[in-house]
């Protein structure tokens, strides 16, 4: 393994897509990956960094893994779908179902596992805990569920459990993409039209939600989310620095 411990975690890239369609958005992560995966052969001298993180607001669309029966859990017709101005597209993420759209803040890092010495869990969880502090700093109590991926907030009347950050992945020679989506104000009722990631019985929330008028903008969530991200890999980056006597 190459000292790494003489070099600087470079600048993260971040790279705001504004608002696009799933499919496009898609096109750009596979080219990000394929760069990210050609920056391994960049000698030490010019040492590349981790990868990036490309953030997006997808036009409403209902997304679907290819895993058999989550079509089950689509609730409505495609003239359904077209009458509340939602497109349907098949993904090759990790998952089930879910719904994305605007007011929902969408992050893909691509980002190279190897480069940061994290494993899939591992990685998941520095997922987690970005949008956990993320939460928090807004005074959302927001945690993780042992038996589901993502964040979910528990509400005070002791019912149960509803997810305000939905996650999704896929691995190539272990470098990472899709990823996360927090939903901040987007359209709740949408989420009615399917079953949310395959849990039947689990509610969705957002931050809208939950704090109501004080539900901070899309914009400065978005800036705080990237800013505990960063912060997170960079933790990651250090770990894997430091020798392991000193971990």
């Amino acid at each position: 393994m190459p000292d790494t411990t003489q070099h600087a975690l470079p600048k993260i890239p971040v790279i705001d897509l504004g608002r696009m369609d799933y499919a496009a958005a898609y096109e750009l992560q596979v080219q990000h990956l394929d760069e990210v995966l050609a920056e391994r052969c960049v000698s030490n001298e010019r040492r590349a960094g981790p990868g990036r993180l490309l953030v997006v607001e997808h036009n409403p669309v209902i997304t679907l893994t290819r895993r058999p029966g989550v079509r089950e859990n689509l609730l409505a017709t495609l003239e359904t779908l077209a009458e509340h101005g939602l497109t349907l597209a098949e993904t090759d993420r990790g998952g089930d179902i879910t719904y994305h759209g605007p007011g929902q803040i969408v992050v893909y890092p691509i980002l190279d596992l190897n480069t940061l010495n994290l494993g899939l869990h591992d990685y998941m969880s520095l997922l987690e805990s970005a949008v956990i502090d993320t939460c928090r700093n807004y005074g959302i109590g927001a945690e993780r569920d042992r038996s589901a991926r993502g964040v979910w907030v528990v509400p005070r009347d002791n019912t149960p459990a509803a997810k305000v950050c939905a996650m999704g992945v896929r691995v190539r020679r272990w470098v990472t993409m899709h990823g996360l989506a927090l939903n901040v104000s987007p359209t709740l009722e949408h989420f009615n039209l399917i079953v949310p990631c395959g849990l039947a019985g689990r509610s969705v929330t957002s931050m809208a939600a939950l704090l109501g008028e004080r539900c901070p903008s899309v914009a400065g969530v978005k800036r705080e989310l990237v800013g505990n991200l960063v912060a997170r890999i960079t933790l990651a980056w250090q770990r894997r620095a430091r020798p392991p006597s000193a971990r």
